[in-house]
Order: structure tokens, then C-alpha cells, then sequence
């Protein structure tokens, strides 16, 4: 039987003891990530597009590290982007010529921050459009799936 070992990273010892969930789980050499989203250490929804993308991907990083592994050890990535009248107080511009090809609003801003994070080694990536996520003013949810060197 494989161990479990559960991964969490500090400042994120809130989501453990209040909410009973793991950040991360190591199994073997697999480790596995838990939806991260826009959320400060005191779990305030930051504020901004292009930032709450940032502290996303952050948050997504202090778990990877925590574990020992990088961006390059990630070989799947699901995303889940808030569509719709659900994206609260950001603002509701019209989409430009090159954003009206997708369906999920700030895809290209978000493809563009991924691929700070993402440099060497690229992941499977599945990506859905949803009406909401756990928290009002999140428009982002990343999970992971890493493969780490024995």
C-alpha cells in the first residue's frame, strides 16, 4: 500500500484545520494538487484580473515547492474560469477581436500568465467555462496533477 503524505504549505494551514481539505497530496511519486484560486493568506479574494490569475498560479507554486517539485513536474492542469454574470465586480468591457475566438473571458491574459510559469515543460491542459466557484469574486480554479523524480 502506498503512503499518503499530505503536503501543506505555510500559510495555507487554514484550508487543513478549518476546511479539512489538503492543498496537496503526495502518493508514491505523484503528487496531487487541489483546486487553487485568487486567494490571499488571510483567504481574501485578490482583487484585479491579471492578479487574482498571479496569486492563483502563486498559490499553485507554494504547493509544488512544499512537495520539492517546479512548474516542470506538472503533467496535467485543469482549470475552471467563472463565465458569465458571475464574474462580479470585474469589469464588463467589450471582448476584443482576438478574445471573441474563446468562450472563457480573459483567456488570452490568462494564457499569458500561465506561460510565466510554464517555461520549459508543458502540461496536458483541460479548461472549462463554469457559472461559479466556492467564493464570490473568484474567476479562477487551477488544479494539478505532478510526476516527481524518484
Amino acid at each position: 500500500m502506498k503512503t499518503r503524505e499530505v503536503i501543506i504549505p505555510q500559510g495555507m494551514e487554514i484550508l487543513y484545520e478549518k476546511y479539512h481539505y489538503c492543498p496537496g497530496i503526495k502518493v508514491g511519486n505523484t503528487l496531487y494538487i487541489s483546486g487553487q484560486v485568487g486567494r490571499d493568506e488571510n483567504l481574501q479574494v485578490v482583487e484585479g484580473i491579471e492578479a487574482q490569475f498571479i496569486q492563483t498560479f502563486e498559490n499553485v507554486k507554494k504547493v509544488l515547492t512544499a512537495a520539492g517539485a517546479t512548474f516542470d513536474d506538472v503533467v496535467e492542469m485543469i482549470t475552471y474560469h467563472v463565465t458569465g454574470v458571475n464574474l462580479g465586480n470585474l469589469p464588463n468591457r467589450s471582448a476584443s477581436a482576438s478574445e471573441q475566438q474563446f468562450t472563457i473571458p480573459h483567456l488570452p491574459l490568462f494564457m499569458k500568465v500561465k506561460d510565466r510559469y510554464f517555461t520549459n515543460q508543458f502540461p496536458t491542459w483541460t479548461g472549462f467555462g463554469i457559472s461559479a466557484l466556492s467564493t464570490p469574486g473568484l474567476i479562477v480554479e487551477i488544479k494539478c496533477t505532478t510526476i516527481l523524480e524518484n
